[in-house]
């Protein structure tokens, strides 16, 4: 029953936000700090975590009182790490695989409200779309990344990409590692089903990256790897190899050089 009312709740509200976005954006509405392209993903990943009957558990949320732009790197295991995020976040914009761009009504409305597609096969469209997203930041938006690059099988980390760490030391902005945890059992990959449950979201100490060079990347993706996979073990007993976080540059995301203590709040019930 559960399934059910989830895909039919997203299957109307979708296309009647899509429709909303995308005649804004014909319209001329501006893109503003709180605007409508703010409130409606906002609004419509909380309609489908109310759908899916999900509890949200927030630890260390101090993170979303500050006002400063920055990198939001999280794991990713299922939609629902999506739209837990797109749910609690403040202004920001995604980076996302440009395949969701090709859905009728949910690509073009995802674009109008900013989010950024990324070909991760293209080097040269990977590091123009991590330009992009480095001109948000520099605008006043956060950027939402998921440096695995897709959904896992399993909470344990993979390793990251360096894509998104190079825009983060490119636009200056801290790093902030994201642990989402609860959303494999509400939706694990691969799965049509939808059940209830609660998501757990930690925020962990913001990584700064005042200084640094884009021959840091690797250690700032290391860094943020390992807080993640300690935050994993330490918080939910996923043990991760602590090998995984390594990548050899034969294995780096492509992007070129650029020239230039934790409180506990349920949000949702």
């Amino acid at each position: 029953m559960r399934t059910l009312v989830a895909w039919l709740t997203m299957l109307i509200v979708t296309p009647l936000f899509a429709i909303v976005v995308i005649a804004a954006g014909l319209l001329g509405v501006r893109n503003r700090p709180g605007g409508l392209y703010d409130w409606v993903p906002r609004r419509w990943s909380r309609i489908a975590l109310w759908s899916a009957g999900i509890r949200l558990v927030l630890h260390g949320d101090e993170a979303l009182r500050r006002g400063t732009p920055r990198v939001f790197a999280s794991n990713h295991v299922s939609w629902y790490d999506i739209f837990t995020l797109l749910a609690i976040l403040p202004r920001y914009r995604f980076v996302a695989k440009a395949e969701l761009f090709k859905i009728p009504l949910f690509g073009p409305a995802a674009r109008r409200a900013g989010t950024i597609p990324i070909q991760r096969e293209n080097r040269k469209a990977a590091f123009q779309a991590y330009e992009e997203a480095a001109r948000e930041i520099r605008a006043g938006s956060s950027v939402v990344v998921c440096p695995e690059g897709t959904r896992g099988d399993s909470y344990a980390l993979r390793p990251f990409k360096k894509g998104p760490f190079v825009l983060a030391i490119a636009a200056g902005a801290p790093v902030v590692p994201v642990v989402v945890y609860g959303a494999r059992e509400i939706q694990p990959k691969g799965s049509f089903a939808v059940r209830s449950g609660t998501v757990h979201v930690h925020f962990l100490e913001e990584i700064p990256t005042t200084g640094l060079s884009y021959d840091d990347r690797d250690e700032l993706a290391d860094e943020c790897w390992r807080r993640m996979a300690a935050a994993m073990a330490q918080e939910h007993g996923v043990a991760t190899s602590s090998h995984s976080g390594k990548r050899s540059r034969k294995q780096d995301s492509g992007i070129r050089k650029p020239e230039t203590a934790s409180t506990t709040e349920p949000v949702i019930g």
